[in-house]
């Protein structure tokens, strides 16, 4: 496993992948991965014009890859239904690959249905896109749902009673809980399929610290995103690399459900695909319960039976 790289992939020809946020970062180098091993792959965006010229990127490394772009605002419910009506059109799912995130936001901000942005964004958009998407994904033989988490999960704590940060805001803090969400929901739905003996695997995955467009677009000043950049290229790794634990989780077939993955350097910051380190915060099965239910009721998307 220590030398493995995104040609290790194998044959994916005949599966159907979705990956958001797949115009830049990690999101862009899963997308080009898997439609070099042959997968259908659908680049779920924000910005269709910048999809669109992704798609023409791939098709210049991989001159026979099947890309579709599909709009899709994960700040926005009605935005992600319409995806969903869109993708209706698939004859079914085979990989989703949650990868979408909103950065660092020192400014509190809220999504167009009023939720904090990052948590709104990160976690409610992939909850809802994922449950608007089941009956799709429950139609692929063995399908494959992998939420991308960060180690910022290890600082953060869900706060069941200001999930919105509506009476204190710090934006390190607001992400931190964020990316736990990502991971509860995996270990979640791994856990709900598992009970409904459905085919269905759920696995999380982060990138360590990757060189990114990430700090880029976050709303730091100038000089902290000069800061944040120097520390990421000297002690991470580039795109390509923080793309890896995602696409293993995607793709091998040693992976088991509610695993967690990630890179096999020191302190999980850049390296190999491995298995990471969850922290105590998210291992918590009541607060797991928890969180789908509060979600259930904030998104109004409820799943369908998973068996």
């Amino acid at each position: 496993m220590s030398a493995w790289m995104a040609n290790d992939i194998p044959d994916l020809t005949g599966r159907i992948a979705i990956v958001t946020g797949s115009t830049s970062g990690i999101g862009f180098e899963a997308a080009l991965a898997l439609a070099g091993k042959g997968a259908e792959t659908v680049l779920a965006v924000r910005d269709s014009s910048r999809g669109e010229a992704c798609a023409v990127q791939i098709r210049r490394r991989h001159p026979a890859a099947k890309l579709q772009v599909m709009a899709l605002d994960l700040a926005s419910l009605a935005s992600i239904a319409d995806f969903s009506e869109k993708a209706a059109a698939l004859p079914r799912i085979d990989i989703l690959l949650n990868n979408a995130g909103l950065g660092f936001q020192p400014t509190r901000h809220v999504t167009k249905d009023g939720f904090e942005r990052q948590f709104g964004t990160n976690h409610l958009g992939h909850f809802a896109l994922t449950g608007r998407l089941m009956p799709l994904l429950l139609q692929a033989p063995a399908p494959r749902v992998v939420t991308i988490a960060s180690l910022a999960h290890r600082r953060g704590r869900i706060n069941f009673d200001d999930l919105q940060s509506e009476r204190a805001y710090k934006g390190g803090r607001a992400y931190s809980q964020s990316k736990l969400a990502n991971l509860l929901f995996a270990q979640e739905l791994d856990r709900r399929a598992r009970l409904a003996g459905s085919r269905l695997v759920s696995v999380a995955a982060h990138p360590g610290l990757s060189t990114t467009g990430f700090i880029a677009a976050t709303e730091m000043p100038g000089w902290q995103r000069q800061i944040g950049g120097t520390v990421m290229s000297l002690l991470g790794q580039d795109a390509a690399h923080g793309a890896l634990p995602g696409l293993y989780a995607a793709t091998m077939p040693d992976v088991s459900g509610g695993q967690y993955w990630g890179p096999n350097g020191i302190r999980e910051m850049k390296g190999r695909p491995a298995l990471a380190k969850i922290a105590p915060e998210g291992a918590q099965k009541a607060v797991w319960e928890r969180l789908w239910t509060v979600s259930e009721s904030l998104t109004g998307v409820t799943y369908p039976p998973l068996g």
